[in-house]
């Protein structure tokens, strides 16, 4: 049996201690963006755009809207991503992106768009929006049903009271197959055929006339149908806007006080920007909240951990929507109630008032240990597409992960023995202990860190002329791979720690050879290696490869450390 400590476990410690009244943002860390949420009865849902990672859609549950469990994934299953929804050989920044999450009459729905460009660079990138349901947000979930002749990006499924079902998506109104955002729209969808029938309504251009309008999600509140969008593009000049109507299918007008909720006027130096792409929730108690994507400043303005998911309360408000003539010459103001967006601030506070539920404060659990005794990996692994046939195995060393080495590399498009969790703090000390023995020149094993298949840190161990040599790689995207330190181990028997600790704004390497008895220092380097400048955030994990060369080889990994250190 191994030690206690091995075994998983998860460290609660309330964030700012016993009597807390506040909750700390983001709520979901590490790259988790594009959040969609529903409720059903007390229980809270959330989904989140995956790209070209595998499993794809993490769903989380909670209970207080501040303490969230990873529970799930709707694409759980390789044959779910192998065929028209392709996780196989996606590119990088491809895959799905901004899913919805919607329940209803017992069933959940996630609708969802899976971007795939072909390696025919002449032809045009492919939107396959589609739909998969279970009765058990934990899964299993259906394989996916597509919607044909849906042109764009960004769905949402929205269940009229009248017993209407509709689709709601985005696209360009002049070219909707070219780059898929500019206008939304709207056409009914018969969910026993899974198709769009009837006519399509053009709904609405944004608050700023169509400037990359997308993510849009439609509420019935207050007698109106509510559209909230995303707007301004990923970066810093994201937003939120919102618009209603008398119908679902419009006119729509714009909220005079859009955007409802942005970062875009705030100073370089804000803790958190590019905020957007938001969806609402109500609680069972009538409160409303917003979640948000966003990313912390926490490396010269952007982050490792990319795009997050936070929290905003909301209240309704009665606005002005426009003046009306009610008879000649006398003017009389229509308001509607428009949703004010962390209506203390305005903006998303990392310390973030007040508690949604009193009684049920938020805890900080940013620390696993796993040592791959059970028959499953736990859900926060993932893979880099839809992983090859044998490429790791729970049961050939049992209480081990075993990765058995491949030809393949971190390379564009390429499926290559790696495995990894999303990394949620910038400061963090991970560990891995490994066997591994090395029969041939080029085999390679260790622990990797990467943002996607050109940007990526590898600190492994190699066979070199004969020799074992303990080495850091490091390719920074537009640059070649760099070796930045190596040193021959002449006398390594085959089992060794690799430690890499995040301080100080930098990375810091070790190893012991004594099962952690002691760590020797190997190497350092900038912490800012692997910022996300586009959509996804930086996972920590494992890595084994023959580079190029064919082998029976593997590495098996004994237990795995994590633990992140939260700055307030």
């Amino acid at each position: 049996m191994k030690k206690q400590l091995c075994q998983l476990f998860v460290l609660l410690i309330p964030i700012f201690g016993l009597a807390q009244s506040t909750f700390t943002n983001p709520i979901i860390r590490g790259g988790h963006p594009d959040p969609s949420i529903c409720r059903v009865g007390d229980d809270f849902y959330i989904v989140n755009s995956s790209f070209e990672y595998f499993p794809g859609l993490p769903i989380h549950h909670s209970k207080d809207l501040v303490n969230w469990e990873l529970i799930g994934y709707g694409l759980h299953r390789a044959e779910q991503a192998s065929g028209v929804v392709n996780l196989v050989d996606v590119q990088q920044d491809g895959g799905i992106h901004a899913p919805s999450i919607r329940y209803h009459d017992g069933l959940f729905y996630i609708i969802v768009t899976n971007v795939y460009s072909p390696k025919d660079k002449s032809k045009p990138a492919e939107m396959v929006n589609f739909i998969i349901t279970a009765e058990n947000p934990a899964g299993p979930w259906s394989e996916p049903h597509h919607i044909e002749g849906a042109p764009g990006i960004d769905p949402d499924i929205f269940f009229d009271d009248d017993g209407k079902v509709w689709f709601v998506g985005t696209h360009a109104p002049d070219q909707p197959y070219k780059n898929g955002i500019g206008q939304i729209w709207v056409q009914e969808l018969d969910l026993d055929e899974w198709k769009l029938k009837g006519e399509r309504h053009s709904l609405w251009k944004g608050a700023c006339g169509g400037c990359c309008v997308e993510g849009p999600h439609i509420y019935k509140q207050h007698g109106k149908y509510y559209m909230l969008v995303a707007e301004g593009g990923t970066g810093r000049n994201h937003a939120v806007m919102m618009a209603c109507s008398d119908s679902i299918t419009g006119p729509y007008e714009s909220n005079p006080r859009n955007p409802i909720l942005t970062s875009r006027h705030l100073s370089d130096n804000n803790w958190v920007h590019s905020t957007g792409h938001a969806d609402l929730v109500e609680a069972a108690d009538g409160r409303w909240f917003m979640v948000a994507l966003g990313k912390r400043n926490d490396r010269g303005g952007d982050s490792n951990m990319g795009r997050e998911t936070h929290l905003m309360p909301v209240v309704w408000e009665p606005a002005i929507a426009r003046w009306e003539e009610v008879r000649p010459g006398v003017w009389e103001p229509v308001k509607y109630l428009w949703p004010g967006v962390a209506p203390e601030t305005g903006k998303v506070e990392r310390s973030a008032t007040p508690l949604p539920y009193a009684d049920k404060p938020q805890y900080y659990n940013d620390a696993f240990t796993t040592n791959f005794d059970g028959e499953t990996l736990d859900l926060e692994w993932n893979f880099r597409r839809v992983p090859m046939d044998n490429m790791y195995s729970l049961t050939a060393n049992q209480g081990h992960l075993r990765l058995n080495l491949q030809p393949q590399t971190f390379s564009l498009r390429e499926r290559f023995s790696a495995i990894g969790f999303r990394q949620k703090e910038s400061d963090f000390e991970f560990v891995a202990k490994m066997l591994f023995r090395p029969q041939q020149d080029k085999e390679e094993a260790g622990v990797s860190m990467y943002l996607q298949d050109n940007n990526y840190i590898h600190y492994t161990v190699e066979q070199k002329e004969g020799v074992a040599v303990l080495q850091l790689k490091v390719k920074a995207k537009k640059e070649t791979e760099e070796i930045v330190k190596q040193m021959a181990f002449p006398d390594y028997a085959g089992s060794i720690l690799l430690k890499v600790v995040s301080r100080n704004n930098q990375y810091t390497y070790t190893y012991s050879l004594d099962d952690g008895k002691s760590y020797t220092p190997f190497a350092t380097t900038k912490d800012n290696l692997l910022i996300c400048t586009s959509y996804i955030g930086a996972n920590l994990g494992l890595y084994a490869s023959s580079n190029g060369e064919q082998t029976t080889g593997y590495a098996d990994f004994d237990w795995v450390k994590y633990a992140g250190f939260v700055k307030q």
